[in-house]
């Protein structure tokens, strides 16, 4: 008997639809009827649990299981993996739980996730920061590790800080914050014809200052052992010590980082990498 796998990454109009993609194979057999939709997950990467419902497939854009319930620690870019047999009305969905919990940026993952999804589908707050963090990485270029650029003369237009004297110089702050802060670093870059960002810079093309966003992964906790029971949350606000991120390739810290580093660490600050020292953040840049 023929099955079928493919592997989705999750958006968060998935999560709040309740709806899953479907692989192309099975439409011919499933379309416009009742399906059982079998969800298997464990909890925080923990606990088995297994859903059973009752989902139609329909076509809206795509062909996607309308009626799916996903568990409350699912978040935008998990990946599932949809698993259908011919001549069965059943379809089995799984997550793959990661072999230790990580945070991306203080956000909790318990199950393996695609990168560019998590960075494409970052929700800010109201604040400035997170209006110019949130246009980075939602209008930027999106590369496989999650990795971000955009040219820096686009970003008032994607920021929605007001124009004039007053948004330049708001847009100014926030951006000048999030660079001390260590979430976004200026590099070299181009952009071809149409305005499309490339990074490292390529050969013919018009010279470019970009924006470089790249995510803060770090390891996680499980449930029992974070602060509050609760590692799924977003980090409340709280004091972050000096540490050390990673850099885009070519770049390098500036003199003031490595004099930082060296008053703080006894090791050298390593090829590549530049230091953040410690500083206050609320929940991230909201």
């Amino acid at each position: 008997m023929r099955k079928v796998s493919r592997r989705f990454a999750l958006w968060r109009a998935d999560l709040d639809g309740g709806v899953c993609a479907a692989p192309e194979e099975c439409v011919a057999a499933l379309r416009d009827r009742a399906v059982a939709v079998v969800v298997e997950h464990r909890a925080y990467g923990v606990t088995p649990i297994t859903r059973t419902v009752r989902a139609e497939l329909r076509e809206d854009v795509e062909w996607r299981f309308e009626g799916v319930a996903w568990p409350a620690d699912v978040r935008p870019g998990v990946l599932v993996t949809v698993s259908w047999e011919a001549g069965r009305d059943e379809v089995l969905v799984r997550t793959t739980p990661l072999d230790e919990p990580l945070t991306v940026d203080g956000a909790g993952f318990f199950h393996e996730y695609d990168p560019r999804v998590v960075t494409r589908e970052f929700e800010p707050g109201a604040s400035n920061r997170g209006r110019v963090l949130r246009a980075v990485r939602r209008h930027g270029r999106v590369f496989d590790d999650g990795s971000a650029v955009l040219p820096e003369s686009a970003l008032a237009g994607h920021c929605g800080l007001g124009r004039g004297a007053k948004g330049a110089f708001l847009l100014r702050n926030a951006l000048d914050q999030l660079i001390r802060e260590g979430f976004l670093t200026r590099v070299p870059g181009s952009v071809d014809a149409s305005g499309y960002p490339a990074y490292p810079a390529l050969a013919g093309q018009k010279p470019a200052d970009m924006l470089f966003y790249a995510p803060l992964v770090e390891p996680g906790a499980y449930p029992d052992d974070a602060e509050g029971g609760d590692a799924g949350a977003e980090r409340r606000e709280h004091w972050v010590s000096g540490f050390v991120r990673r850099l885009p390739p070519g770049a390098q810290p500036s003199e003031r980082q490595r004099a930082l580093h060296d008053q703080a660490a006894e090791a050298e600050l390593e090829p590549g990498y530049t230091y953040v020292k410690k500083h206050h953040r609320g929940g991230g840049p909201s």
